[in-house]
């Protein structure tokens, strides 16, 4: 392809024909050379196979698009863990696996419609919002910050240094990265807090969990609980936002939806499917390799573009670049990725994003966007920062 496509530029991902630009990837180049040793994976069927196959295809060498493990040249000294690879990583995932079933979150349905609703509460129904800064952000904060077990009061400052992890692998400024001081400060303490007063929260459970009969060590509850605080936040954040302008534009399958709750479930798959929250994680090919007809060499960088993998037409037929909220939910999305590193959080976001459009269809089911979109920069997540909205009742 003549045009240059290079993930590590934030600026590819909010290109106006980046859908475009990928269709034409999956059609002619579906494993592109963005550089020596760094390669756009676009086709569904590979991007699972590259997930599911973590001996030749590893997360230890960097997870993310501009990840730090490979521009500083040395391993961190403790990883998230979405840098750990078989068996570690089955450990320290299995310390909170329990926690995140559906059954487990069903308990939590009510606490979480009570968030929706107070937040539907406050806005002014006739004027205009900023329907990420007044319902978008604070919803899914102030679930994950409740089962953290985090205080009220701190939940304002916890938004912005989540922000600042989010957008800190992209060459960040130097607010973000005393942002990000302020966050490592914070966990900290919460970690000793909770040390000294458990509760029923997961940072008590962490805190109190082992591994080959050890503690975990401060570095690692740091990272965990680091990457628990963000992705709990940031992606759904980013899935409600997307589908509140995606529903908008398409107002006769929100009417529908608006109508008929048996449609919301297979609702927020589509929404999912479309919005694809988080853009792409990458693997490290640990040998050679030949992935659709191209050879990669060891300690290549794939990165998994997961947008594309979910408009391929492959697998979601030939009216894969069309919204249907009736779509059949089988074949499934890879906007949670796929294979031992798919989101942890992911029944989670589904319930969140499930109460949320329940609630708010039921109040405002004509709401409009009423300007334009403001988008995060970022190689990590497609996120919104403003949408304008009115909530028309």
């Amino acid at each position: 392809m003549s045009d240059p496509i290079d993930p590590r530029d934030a600026a590819f991902f909010v290109r106006d024909d980046y859908f475009d630009v990928l269709a034409r990837l999956r059609a002619e180049d579906p494993v592109h050379a963005c550089s020596p040793g760094f390669w756009a994976v676009t086709r569904y069927e590979d991007i699972r196979d590259l997930s599911r196959d973590p001996a030749h295809f590893c997360s230890g060498r960097g997870a993310l698009v501009n990840d730090p493990i490979r521009s500083s040249g040395t391993p961190m000294l403790s990883r998230s863990i979405l840098h750990m690879d078989p068996p570690e990583h089955a450990v320290f995932r299995k310390l909170v696996n329990r926690q995140f079933t559906p059954r487990a979150l069903s308990a939590l349905e009510e606490s979480i419609r009570k968030t929706a609703s107070r937040l539907l509460d406050a806005v002014d129904a006739y004027g205009e919002i900023d329907f990420v800064a007044e319902l978008a952000a604070p919803f899914p904060l102030t679930v994950i910050a409740e089962l953290l077990g985090i205080d009220e009061a701190d939940r304002e400052d916890f938004r912005r240094w989540s922000d600042a992890a989010i957008e800190s692998p992209d060459l960040p400024p130097e607010e973000t990265m005393a942002a990000l001081g302020e966050l490592s400060g914070f966990i900290v303490e919460h970690i000793g807090a909770k040390r000294e007063r458990p509760g029923q929260d997961l940072v008590s459970l962490l805190v109190g969990s082992e591994v080959d009969g050890q503690p975990l060590s401060k570095e690692e509850l740091f990272m965990f609980l680091l990457t628990l605080l963000v992705a709990g936040n940031e992606t759904t954040r980013t899935l409600l936002s997307g589908s509140a302008i995606v529903l908008a534009e398409h107002p006769d399958q929100r009417v529908s939806l608006a109508g008929d709750a048996d449609l919301m479930q297979g609702a927020v798959e589509e929404c999912l499917r479309w919005v694809t929250p988080v853009h792409a994680f990458c693997r490290t090919a640990t040998e050679d390799a030949v992935i659709a007809g191209t050879s990669v060499r060891a300690g290549d960088y794939l990165c998994m573009l997961y947008a594309s993998a979910n408009r391929d037409e492959r697998v979601f037929g030939p009216d894969a670049a069309v919204f249907d909220v009736r779509r059949q939910t089988v074949p499934v999305h890879l906007a949670f990725g796929f294979g031992e590193h798919v989101c942890l959080g992911a029944s989670l976001a589904r319930i969140e994003a499930r109460i949320f459009y329940e609630e708010l269809l039921a109040r405002f089911p004509e709401y409009e966007v009423a300007g334009p979109v403001e988008r995060v920069m970022s190689t990590t997540v497609a996120g919104i920062r403003s949408l304008p909205v009115v909530l028309a009742p």
